[in-house]
């Protein structure tokens, strides 16, 4: 038996509020945190007297430093208190983001990067963890908005950064803003109780849950945040090598596609309430293989590699929270859990935009569309297996009344 950790009562539901305030806010914070590296990069290089080749290590230290918090941190939040743990992490992440502009050698700048991943993974799995304990099978809308948030700080992110580095005070100045604006969702939660640890028998489904139903949806990540990374981070350069853009516009392409994703969750926030999680990755499936297909058979066209750069980002809004909520509506979803669940994604922003790299130059641009509509179709076969398995499985071995 799982006891849920909200309320009916006025008083209940207003902490629930407050709580969730405060994890939107540590989402803003770390949207701020991890959208910094990208901008920062040329002056990172510049500090350290690298190259710009040399300096791209950061990204890989910043995936693998997440990937290990994410795997790591999740035991915590089944067995202790979550809001100081939190508050800790965001600490922590402040502290390495004022150090960053000072470090002159590049692998004592590594390091702290792999550190800044590592309270990134850990926040991740916090704030979606913590806010399916709150809201139960009513946690589509919140886990939208969860995300969206994350989107409003890196869209701030690069913007911050740009107006001080105007204003003269560097990137120096530009990581100690980004740093001071992480406090205030340290206050919020240190102000807020923790949710209560769901309570779990020994015969409970967190206690003994069905494995390859978490497996799937740890695939499923992958190949969503695979193809959404992949997605983000190639189209600058398949559109200039097409000749479809020049380096201005291809920008303003990159930033169409995150755009429209941040506006998709938003969109999201509503329809997740009233629509289940199947039918919700029915849609941006469709969506996402409708917009590569444009690319495939229209691949000279100008105005449809700026329409289906549209349609890939705001098909792929509410995927990440939706496949969270299919996770709730069929396994007690615990810390550990949350942790498998972002494994899969670190592996997938790892894996799929590393492959398409080693195939873009011998095979040619239109091999990234290939390899994100592999995909997209692979995430499609994983979600038909997964429905298939829940609608076979006996009443008794179903963790989740509730059908998603």
């Amino acid at each position: 038996m799982t006891i849920s950790t909200a309320t009916a009562s006025p008083s209940g539901a207003a902490l629930n509020k407050r709580r969730t305030i405060a994890y939107y806010a540590m989402f803003i914070a770390l949207g701020l945190a991890v959208a910094a590296l990208g901008p920062t990069l040329p002056g990172l290089a510049a500090n350290t007297h690298s190259t710009l080749s040399a300096i791209s290590i950061l990204f890989t230290m910043q995936a693998l430093g997440s990937l290990i918090g994410s795997l790591s941190s999740g035991r915590w939040y089944d067995r202790a208190p979550a809001h100081i743990f939190l508050a800790g992490v965001i600490i922590v992440l402040a502290l390495m983001l004022a150090l960053m502009p000072l470090m002159t050698t590049i692998t004592v700048l590594a390091l702290i990067v792999f550190v800044i991943g590592m309270a990134g993974g850990s926040i991740d799995v916090g704030g979606n963890t913590l806010l399916i304990w709150l809201f139960k099978d009513g946690v589509g809308p919140y886990m939208n908005a969860l995300h969206f948030f994350f989107g409003v700080g890196a869209l701030l992110s690069p913007l911050f950064i740009a107006r001080v580095i105007a204003l003269g005070g560097g990137i120096t100045g530009a990581y100690w803003l980004l740093a001071s604006l992480l406090i205030p969702a340290v206050l919020l939660l240190l102000r807020l109780p923790s949710p209560r640890i769901p309570y779990q028998t020994d015969g409970d489904a967190a206690t003994h849950p069905r494995w390859l139903l978490v497996f799937l949806i740890a695939a499923m990540f992958f190949f969503f945040v695979g193809a959404e990374l992949s997605y983000g981070g190639w189209i600058y350069t398949y559109a200039l090598s097409l000749g479809l853009a020049t380096i201005t516009t291809a920008g303003y392409l990159t930033s169409l596609f995150w755009g429209a994703l941040t506006l998709g969750r938003l969109v999201n926030i509503p329809v997740a309430a009233r629509v289940r999680p199947r039918y919700m990755l029915m849609a941006d499936i469709g969506g996402l293989a409708l917009s590569l297909l444009l690319l495939l058979f229209w691949p000279a066209s100008t105005s449809i590699i700026w329409i289906a750069t549209f349609g890939m980002g705001f098909a792929m809004a509410s995927a990440f929270a939706t496949l969270m909520g299919l996770g709730e509506h069929h396994i007690a979803v615990t810390g550990k859990i949350t942790s498998l669940f972002f494994v899969g994604s670190s592996l997938g922003s790892m894996t799929i935009p590393w492959l398409i790299g080693q195939f873009f130059e011998p095979y040619g641009a239109q091999s990234m569309i290939l390899w994100i509509m592999a995909t997209v179709l692979a995430a499609a076969v994983t979600l038909a297996i997964f429905l298939w398995m829940i609608r076979t499985e006996s009443p008794t071995k179903i963790e989740h009344h509730n059908i998603g």
